[in-house]
């Protein structure tokens, strides 16, 4: 379950997940990504920013919640952040 915004103490953490996502610096350095050992599949849909900052596709098309790959997709990132949403222990 995803907490609420405000149960999210760092600002740096993205409140939730998207199709598309930009993650600052900050925010890619504050969830852990890249970790070339866990997130290869990721960045074959991500790009850096000038900024060193990344955007990252989760999938080809749009998120289709009734796509049974779209929510398998969804549910292995927010697993591989729980930061994401503020689940992680604080």
């Amino acid at each position: 379950m995803l907490s609420l915004s405000r149960h999210i103490h760092s600002p740096e953490i993205p409140h939730y997940l998207g199709w598309l996502n930009y993650w600052s610096a900050a925010a890619a350095k504050a969830i852990g990504f890249p970790d070339p050992a866990h997130d290869a599949e990721l960045q074959t849909r991500a790009r850096r920013t000038a900024s060193g900052g990344w955007v990252v596709r989760l999938t080809d098309e749009p998120l289709d919640y009734d796509n049974p790959a779209h929510l398998d997709t969804l549910l292995r990132v927010y697993e591989r952040f729980p930061e994401i949403g503020g689940r992680a222990a604080p």
